[in-house]
């Protein structure tokens, strides 16, 4: 059994909670907050947990063996650095970490401590995502895609009022690319690789993150347009354009419906997919089967792609909004 510690008492935290029990390979062990009384009210409903008011106090509880962590952006690098030091796996909220720097101080520390450091970057982990992917041709016979993501925030209220929330401060490595283009992101490197080139066109707000934006990724043979958002609403779809037809899907950052419209003989194919009704439930049976399998060769190798994986992602993220000129205070490092 994986005990679970848990840092941020929103409400991504408890639905990767849920998921985590339902695969029955976890159990909740402790929440850290810096009010008492949101620990416990977030705890209270999962039995007999631990509470934590003090991070040194959290990391401190020994039947901790994994920590969650899903508090604002800019404190995940320091948050995971604890808990890896104090001999935790660490499954960290995307975007894990804000600059490359900090990733790859992670992964090193991690590999040194022997112990497990996971971006909880849930799509790629969908059944349905790594279906799409078996069923992609050869890159030489894409010849484009474009994937959306828009949704609007309601924290984007607050930003009109004249405040500055987390998920649209530079301080919290903030901003649309960070929060929902890092699906497409992970979508687009896990599918094709990393680009050869990248180009981030964004419309920045006051608090001087990206409120939206749309971004080139040159490959070698074929573009992928990025289109992410937080200050508006997007109802299109998802696209991968080949040499014989279209690949059209329902979304990104969680795919339930496919269908290929083949040019060649001018019919629609609809693809058997299946998805969990908590999305989340998929990444954490994936962490469980790493972390209760180290000597399993198969779910080694898998472990070091999803990490060269994240790696890859931080670079090509940082690249786009540097290109838009974005900066964030974990730049200033």
């Amino acid at each position: 059994m994986i005990h679970l510690g848990i840092i941020g008492t929103n409400w991504i935290s408890d639905q990767f909670v849920e998921a985590a029990l339902k695969t029955g390979k976890y159990d909740l062990a402790a929440v850290y907050s810096r009010k008492l009384e949101s620990a416990q009210a977030f705890g209270e409903k999962y039995g007999d947990v631990e509470y934590a008011t003090d991070l040194k106090v959290f990391f401190g509880i020994e039947h901790i063996t994994t920590v969650y962590i899903a508090s604002p952006n800019s404190l995940h690098f320091e948050q995971a650095k604890q808990a890896i030091l104090a001999g935790k796996n660490v499954i960290v909220e995307k975007p894990a970490f804000s600059t490359p720097d900090e990733m790859d101080e992670i992964i090193s520390l991690a590999n040194e401590k022997r112990v497990y450091f996971f971006e909880a970057a849930r799509n790629i982990h969908e059944k349905s995502f790594k279906k799409i992917g078996s069923l992609l041709p050869l890159k030489n016979e894409i010849i484009g895609a474009n994937f959306t993501y828009m949704k609007y925030s309601s924290r984007y209220d607050q930003v009109l009022d004249g405040q500055e929330p987390n998920v649209f401060s530079p301080y919290f490595s903030g901003g649309a690319l960070m929060d929902l283009g890092i699906y497409l992101v992970y979508a687009a490197v896990a599918w094709f690789g990393v680009p050869v080139e990248s180009h981030y066109f964004a419309r920045k707000i006051s608090t001087g993150v990206d409120g939206l934006g749309t971004a080139i990724l040159r490959y070698d043979h074929f573009d992928v347009t990025i289109q992410a958002g937080k200050i508006g609403d997007s109802f299109l779809s998802s696209e991968i354009y080949f040499d014989s037809g279209t690949l059209l899907l329902d979304g990104i950052n969680s795919i339930s419906k496919a269908e290929f419209h083949d040019r060649s003989h001018q019919q629609i194919e609809r693809i058997s997919l299946t998805a969990e009704e908590n999305p989340m439930v998929e990444e954490a049976a994936d962490f469980a089967n790493v972390i209760e399998n180290p000597n399993d060769r198969n779910w080694g190798l898998q472990y070091e792609e999803w990490v060269e994986l994240a790696r890859n992602v931080n670079r090509v993220l940082t690249y786009l909004r540097k290109d838009a000129g974005i900066v964030f205070e974990a730049d200033k490092k």
